[in-house]
């Protein structure tokens, strides 16, 4: 059974594009299955980092959504960890878009009294 992720990469600023790229395709081939879409990566380049991370100000963010069975994510997440090149990851579940909460509105809250 296959699940919805969303990873998101944090790479070393001093990567270069196609390194990036080369490490991507490495990372995505553990995951990919028969008949199922590649990645849809989404480049959000190179942003100043809230605080360091390994000594760095900068990092080069990399969002991919992917299917792919749970079994698949052990050896995903082992290649992105022993790779000197990924200062941080996050691996989720993809709900989908959110819910938007209900708020009360002015009638409602006249119906209450």
């Amino acid at each position: 059974m296959t699940h919805q992720y969303e990873v998101v990469y944090i790479f070393d600023s001093a990567l270069e594009e196609t390194a990036i790229n080369e490490k991507l395709e490495r990372f995505h081939a553990l995951i990919r299955q028969e008949g199922v879409e590649p990645p849809a990566l989404d480049n959000w380049g190179k942003r100043t980092l809230a605080f360091p991370i390994k000594k760095r100000e900068t990092g080069h963010y990399v969002i991919a959504k992917f299917e792919t069975a749970a079994a698949a994510l052990p050896e995903f997440e082992r290649a992105i960890k022993l790779d000197d090149g990924v200062l941080r990851h996050l691996v989720v579940v993809h709900e989908g878009a959110q819910p938007v909460p209900v708020t009360a509105t002015k009638s409602d809250e006249e119906d209450d009294e």
